[in-house]
């Protein structure tokens, strides 16, 4: 039986390439996206994860042609970037939404199916920004820290009714992300210009990052593995980066980021 896929963000960058991964191996992938857009190997259902209605009808849609979801990849998002001091908070409340409440949208809307079926995964995208946050990127680095930790406690509730869960957390990836970033460049001057410098460091560091094809396909192995890590990383350097700030004292850690980030 071929496994149904939903993936959401499916139309560039990793999910992209994880959709037409998973397409290639056999798997019926629908894709969830709120602009029209063609997407190799996938069926494409417009919906945006900021809207519970559109959310529940794309999932619907895809029981009433396949009967059940096998798998649901949550990875949907965008980012922003500015000193916290003048993001406005309905910009920062914005960020949450898609990245955050958006996964946990379509999450309440497959879970119940699951826990019929008695089988499924979840695979929610969350980043390397969740342990070492980044400065003048602190909202990014917040809404995927709330995914870690949202998808640590979800394993443990579902995990009786035989649905695992599965964090990914990429680190630099070179894909249209970085174009796509919302920068506000409010206060740059009251900061020295630290602010544009961040941003420039975390725009070379992506597009000089891990290929998206790479990424995709990480992502769908961890999609169709029969066992998988609750948390893991995606990316040789950056797991032993993640694995430092499990070594170090936070104030160093954070001091090191600031000098990478915020100098």
């Amino acid at each position: 039986m071929k496994k149904v896929i939903l993936i959401t963000g499916g139309t560039s960058g990793i999910g992209l390439y994880a959709a037409k991964t998973l397409a290639e191996k056999g798997c019926k992938v629908y894709e969830l996206s709120r602009r029209e857009a063609e997407s190799d190997g996938a069926t494409h259902i417009r919906a945006d994860v900021t809207d519970d209605r559109q959310v529940e009808r794309a999932v619907q849609e895809v029981l009433d042609r396949e009967g059940r979801i096998d798998v649901v990849i949550n990875n949907a998002g965008y980012g922003i970037s500015g000193a916290v001091e003048y993001t406005d908070t309905e910009e920062a409340k914005r960020q949450f939404d898609v990245n955050f409440f958006g996964m946990v949208r379509v999450n309440r809307a497959v879970l119940p199916v699951m826990h019929r079926q008695g089988c499924g995964r979840i695979v929610n995208l969350s980043s390397v920004a969740a342990p070492i946050a980044i400065p003048f990127q602190t909202y990014y680095s917040a809404s995927k820290a709330a995914i870690r930790a949202y998808s640590m406690a979800l394993e443990s509730e579902v995990r009786p009714y035989g649905i695992s869960v599965c964090c990914i957390l990429p680190g630099d990836v070179a894909t249209g992300f970085t174009a796509a970033r919302k920068k506000d460049p409010a206060g740059d001057d009251a900061y020295g210009g630290r602010i544009s410098r961040s941003v420039a460091v975390m725009e070379r560091d992506e597009q000089n990052g891990i290929p998206a094809e790479k990424a995709g396909a990480f992502v769908a192995k961890k999609a169709l593995q029969k066992r998988v890590p609750i948390v893991c990383t995606l990316g040789g350097k950056y797991k032993a980066f993640v694995f430092l700030t499990r070594l170090l004292p936070t104030r160093l850690t954070v001091r090191l980021v600031g000098k990478i980030y915020a100098s």
